[in-house]
């Protein structure tokens, strides 16, 4: 059984989604007869918009209809305006059939005042449901108990993502410790890697928000080096904040100390996350520290036009003790069925096959390869291959990237460069090497209330002590002003919760 691998609700993520779908025909996880005129059930379903919205009418929604027996019609949000449509979506009580939302209190409270179907008894009657890890549906548990389906995601996936022609010309190796990490840093800043005799090079960039989510880079540093993901546990569950351990802090002083020294951009408070990925594109940045394994055959794609000669690879986090990654939620979001719109258990059970349904191998393929000879092609030893990148990325990935897949899972195996194929690879077996969060599912009532407030106070005073702003003294105030603003009750609620849930 795979870790249970959870992340900390205090990563700031944000509600990526909601989903609206109707009901079908059948039940219990077994194919749905296709029905067509009158016989198919409508489907509306609003997703969050993902590149160019898909055309009315597509093959990709047209296969889904075939399949389930279904009328699908897709609402596509604007990512920007995504957020504030889910909150009045809850808020109003005009919920469509399926939501699919993010793990944060929002989510927290609909579940809480029984808003949303509590989905945990069903799972065994539904065969692809069933077959998926565990540690996916622990993951995004509410007081104990699932509410939705996972919108899967590897849950060892985190990696550098870096330039192996850089590192092989400066005699480099990849970082295992912060002494490491700072010769890397300074080396590829002042070592000119891409030999225009400029200093207009670095290791890698900062940004903002960089110590939010699952993709702070200081977090995976952190745990690299041997701390926790977010939130640590004793035996005697006693719980701590990353912020409060002696890896993070290390952590902390490392990337103060590139700051002062120039080895890191002076403006990442302001920068945009997608401009430091085209800083990378264009072949100025060594390392992409927010990345995943499988980042790094889009990668070499968008550098090779800038530098023809660039080689890009992947590499887990490492530290002194081997491989020790962050370990992800395992879900970007989750699928959740409000009982505003599903009334009664028939009805619950004919959107649970709806949802199996679309991790059968036809479905499953649908969303991870395209329309066959349109999208993808099959090879002479039943492999796959991608026939048309560029429309997959318009016409399918939408999709895939809004509702239920597994790449592994009733698809066959892709044929792809080598970097896809290690990139692939390395996200499924790295789950064993992944740290969890104890405090993912963990209920706070400060939280709830004022957690952004605490995780702000923390991440000010974060980028002030990294820009010098603060020494060490002032840092520790900053702690202690956090812990007596509610971080105290915050630590105190979330050990209760971890006492009821655990046991201990």
């Amino acid at each position: 059984m795979s870790p249970k691998v959870r992340m900390s609700r205090l990563s700031g993520l944000v509600v990526i989604g909601a989903m609206s779908a109707g009901l079908l025909a059948g039940c219990g996880g077994e194919k749905a007869p296709a029905a067509t005129g009158e016989g198919k059930f409508p489907i509306s379903i609003s997703l969050m918009q993902v590149g160019d919205v898909p055309a009315k009418e597509n093959g990709v929604e047209q296969k889904i209809e075939e399949y389930t027996g279904t009328d699908v019609n897709v609402q596509w949000i604007p990512q920007s305006a995504f957020d504030d449509k889910v909150n009045v979506m809850v808020a109003s009580g005009e919920m469509p059939t399926i939501m699919r939302v993010n793990y944060v209190p929002t989510t927290f409270n609909a579940a809480k005042t029984g808003l949303f179907w509590e989905l945990g008894p069903y799972l065994k009657d539904y065969k692809n449901l069933s077959a998926q890890s565990e540690a996916y549906f622990e993951n995004i548990k509410i007081e104990g108990k699932i509410y939705g389906i996972p919108n899967f995601r590897d849950i060892g996936r985190t990696a550098i993502v870096y330039r192996k022609d850089w590192f092989d010309k400066l005699n480099l190796e990849v970082p295992k410790t912060l002494d490491d990490w700072y010769n890397v840093m300074h080396s590829m800043r002042k070592d000119d890697p891409d030999g225009n005799g400029k200093e207009d090079t670095y290791g890698a960039l900062l940004f903002k928000r960089y110590n939010e989510g699952v993709s702070s880079p200081l977090t995976r540093i952190a745990v690299s080096i041997g701390g926790v993901n977010k939130w640590g546990v004793d035996d005697s569950g006693k719980l701590t904040p990353e912020f409060m351990t002696s890896e993070y802090v290390d952590t902390m002083k490392l990337f103060k100390k590139l700051f002062s020294e120039g080895l890191i951009n002076s403006d990442f408070p302001a920068l945009d996350p997608s401009e430091a990925d085209k800083k990378m594109d264009s072949g100025l940045i060594g390392m992409k520290l927010n990345g995943v394994a499988q980042n790094g055959k889009s990668s070499q794609q968008r550098l090779t036009p800038n530098a023809p000669d660039g080689e890009i690879d992947v590499a887990p986090f490492q530290g002194p003790d081997g491989i020790r990654i962050a370990g992800e939620p395992g879900n970007y979001g989750m699928l959740v069925i409000p009982k505003a719109a599903v009334p009664d258990e028939e009805q619950l059970k004919k959107v649970l096959t709806f949802l199996d349904q679309l991790m059968d191998e036809e479905l499953s393929t649908l969303q991870l390869r395209g329309l066959k000879d349109v999208h993808y092609t099959e090879t002479a030893d039943g492999k796959t291959e991608l026939k048309d990148f560029d429309a997959y990325q318009r016409e399918v990935k939408p999709y895939r990237d809004n509702l239920l897949s597994i790449e592994g899972y009733n698809v066959a195996e892709l044929v792809d460069v080598p970097i896809g194929m290690k990139g692939t690879k390395m996200a499924r077996e790295n789950e064993q090497y992944a740290i969890p969060n104890p405090a993912l599912t963990l209920s706070s009532a400060i939280y709830t209330e004022r957690g952004q407030e605490l995780d702000q106070m923390i991440w000010d005073a974060q980028t002030k002590y990294i820009m010098g702003k603060l020494d060490d003294a002032g840092w520790e105030q900053e702690v202690a002003n956090w812990k007596k603003s509610g971080g105290d009750q915050l630590i105190s609620e979330f050990e209760a919760s971890y006492k009821e849930l655990n046991g201990k």
